[in-house]
């Protein structure tokens, strides 16, 4: 396929060979983006400036997780908590090293959560963000280990929780040891309700697995992104458990709120503001 772009050098129209496989919606350079919601070809600065959702139809896409610390916490508060992230391979499973390093160069990050505390609109606030691109946000033992320090850390200082989870689930790689995760997690944020310090649970896009039946779902407060994928199982396994044909729609973010399992959906770009609502009142 042809295709003419405008060269910036020369003001001018080019011409350019796409190959026989361009399609009309493969528009992913760094000037544009795709939405697949709505179907249009976005200019990528203006999503940017809308943090990330489709100033057209409202879609929200991936926010990797500095950008997230930026959008919830105040400018220059955010204070990582350092070490605890050595790589492990405690099942030596095969190529697993190599992947993970991988993952570190492409992404910039030790793991797949980054953990801190930092002031929201000025309180003060321990805080966990999962990150998608680094192994889809996967949980083994260090992600576990990591977010169970800042649950314990938030308890000894008398500090609300915030957890925003993007994941694929228990990380494949370690096993029963991530599986293990899960309970460490979740006894963790018990040390959180016994001193009735709140916890605030984020949803985003996707939240899947052992990270949805563990901490994910613990929150005092459940709140997700809008269209957010949750789910523990996919659907296909869940039909052949069953033997029952599944609605339309039931791992969506807006099926779980109307049946229950979530608190309240909010965009993204409202999301700070009610997390400070929401810790205000618990102070």
């Amino acid at each position: 396929m042809i295709k003419k772009f405008l060269s910036p050098k020369e003001s001018k129209y080019v011409t350019i060979s796409l190959g026989d496989n361009f399609k009309e919606n493969d528009v992913n350079d760094k000037f544009w983006l795709y939405c697949d919601s709505c179907k249009e070809n976005l200019f990528r600065k203006d999503v940017e400036e809308n943090l990330y959702v489709c100033p057209k139809c409202g879609k929200h896409f991936s926010l990797k997780a500095r950008n997230r610390i930026k959008l919830l916490i105040d400018n220059g508060t955010f204070v990582e908590f350092e070490g605890g992230d050595e790589f492990e391979n405690p099942l030596n499973f095969p190529d697993y090293e190599n992947k993970h390093n991988k993952y570190m160069e492409k992404t910039g990050e030790k793991e797949a959560v980054i953990t801190g505390y930092g002031r929201l609109n000025g309180i003060k606030t321990a805080i966990c963000v999962m990150n998608p691109e680094f192994m889809m946000g996967s949980m083994g033992a260090v992600v576990g280990e990591k977010i169970t320090s800042a649950i314990e850390y938030a308890a000894d200082n008398n500090l609300p929780m915030i957890i925003c989870s993007a994941s694929g689930g228990a990380r494949m790689q370690e096993g029963m040891i991530s599986l293990m995760q899960m309970a460490k997690t979740s006894q963790a944020l018990a040390k959180l309700e016994e001193k009735s310090l709140p916890y605030i649970s984020i949803l985003t896009d996707p939240t899947t697995g052992g990270v949805t039946a563990s901490f994910a779902m613990l929150g005092d407060i459940n709140i997700s992104e809008p269209n957010t994928l949750i789910g523990f199982a996919g659907p296909r396994v869940i039909e052949q458990t069953i033997n029952q044909k599944l609605p339309e729609g039931f791992q969506t973010a807006e099926f779980l709120l109307e049946h229950g399992f979530l608190d309240m959906i909010v965009d993204r770009r409202k999301m700070k503001e009610v997390l400070y609502q929401l810790l205000s009142m618990h102070r």
